[in-house]
């Protein structure tokens, strides 16, 4: 590469879970510090960074296919600095560097700190890879959060130890770990002071957190909680992903004592099959997950509950997928992601036998898919008439429309002389399969 000009202006296009929406957001704030401004929407950004997720069916492939929209047509000096991060940068690394000559930086997630160093080698005409993995030291350099929107992520967790037989990220984000008790709580804070009214708690197992509280006493996941609740201006909490081996006593009491921890619970379960669960190296049962959902229930009887599914594991049978339907209809989730299968390189899924036909896969993610959104409307449909508090995140498409969060974490819509990050109380109208119609009551703006 040739030395070129420094970049005047970033954009980051982040894919795949939460905790790369956060990954972004932090990234983003780096390049901002350094003096490079935010493209604004629909100019072309000097430099782009494809935050990339490796749970994508064919990731890779795609984040090559954006990689030729930015640059096709374009002369090197016109073309965009390109960087790659997240998960696919992890693992292919210096494949990247050698199929896509026009991208001068690949970093993965537990490096990304490194990012305005290695930005200034690409501006002097260096590429460069950084895949090193160190035990959360990236967040010890990352920029002091500032202004910020309402609703915000903090991520407590990273990495996993379960290692379930389909799943990459103990290859690409390492194992567990929990960010320190202190640390997070300061970030809290600031999150707060900058703007913050509801954080949301971020790990591939947060479940799994763990770590010392100012007195020195081991806490986990809902100690975590019950003093973030402590903090002033702080109205919501919420976290995920959980995984079910890691769903203690503590946290379930939390969901039924702590205001601020919104009645929502997201917990994946993959399937409906004590076989398939066993071949995926889940340590749950139909039967000990469904207990579970009970105790969460019997703590916070209006919980709403949202789960993972993935259809077409290998060798998973008619039989087998028609439990994963019975399983939802006894949930009745809220809210629910689901996938078809699909290989990852690297994981022991992929080299199974007895892999099931695409054809078959989409046949039954359109029937599972039908019956979730079967039960996200009925749980829509049963909320209308409560009355509830709802943070405005952003304006809606018709002027003086509203947007925002229940505490279920459905979508609201409304009209009313309210502001951004305001929490107002409404009453539920009106339901549509993935969003509710609201009325602000007379005089209940809370600035709480």
């Amino acid at each position: 590469m040739k030395p070129t000009t420094p970049p005047r202006t970033f954009r980051v296009k982040s894919f795949g879970c939460q905790m790369n929406v956060y990954d972004g957001e932090r990234m983003a704030e780096m390049l901002a510090q350094k003096g490079i401004t935010p493209a604004a929407d629909g100019e072309d950004a000097d430099l782009v960074v494809l935050n990339t997720c490796h749970i994508r069916e064919k990731a890779a492939e795609k984040i090559y296919s954006d990689i030729g929209r930015l640059t096709k047509g374009k002369t090197q000096k016109k073309a965009p600095m390109i960087a790659v991060a997240g998960c696919v940068a992890q693992a292919e690394g210096e494949e990247i560097m050698a199929r896509a000559p026009a991208v001068s930086m690949v970093v993965g997630p537990q490096a990304y700190h490194r990012l305005p160093e290695m930005l200034d080698r690409a501006v002097a005409g260096e590429r460069s890879t950084d895949t090193d993995m160190p035990a959360i030291a990236k967040f010890a350099a990352l920029p002091e959060r500032r202004k910020i929107g309402p609703a915000a992520f903090l991520t407590v967790q990273e990495g996993c130890d379960k290692f379930c037989t389909y799943c990459v990220v103990p290859y690409t984000r390492g194992a567990e770990i929990s960010r320190p008790y202190s640390d997070l709580v300061a970030e809290a804070r600031k999150l707060v002071e900058a703007g913050a009214k509801e954080i949301t708690l971020l790990g591939q197992n947060v479940s799994a957190w763990s770590g010392e509280n100012d007195k020195g006493h081991a806490v986990g996941l809902a100690g975590l909680i019950r003093d973030l609740a402590k903090v002033d201006g702080l109205a919501r909490i919420r976290y995920t992903t959980s995984h079910p081996a890691d769903m203690d006593d503590a946290l379930i009491a939390a969901h039924g004592e702590v205001d601020k921890l919104m009645p929502f619970l997201h917990l994946p379960v993959q399937a409906g099959s004590d076989r398939v669960l066993r071949a995926m190296n889940r340590s749950h049962t139909v039967e000990s997950y469904l207990r579970l959902l009970e105790r969460f229930r019997a703590a916070r009887p209006d919980l709403a509950l949202s789960g993972d599914f993935i259809v077409g594991f290998p060798g998973e049978t008619d039989a087998e997928f028609e439990e994963t339907l019975s399983l939802v209809g006894e949930v009745a989730y809220a809210q629910a992601f689901s996938f078809k299968y699909s290989p990852r390189p690297g994981t022991p899924a992929a080299t199974m036998d007895d892999q099931v036909a695409r054809e078959v896969m989409d046949v039954r993610l359109q029937r599972l898919q039908a019956a979730l959104n079967r039960d996200q409307h009925a749980f829509n449909e049963a909320s209308v008439g409560r009355t509830c508090e709802v943070l405005v995140e952003r304006k809606g498409k018709h002027p003086g429309q509203w947007l925002g969060k229940s505490p279920w974490l459905q979508s609201v819509w409304f009209e009313g002389d309210v502001a951004i990050g305001d929490l107002v109380e409404v009453d539920l109208l009106e339901a549509g399969p993935n969003s509710l119609r609201a009325s602000v009551r007379e005089g209940a703006l809370s600035l709480a």
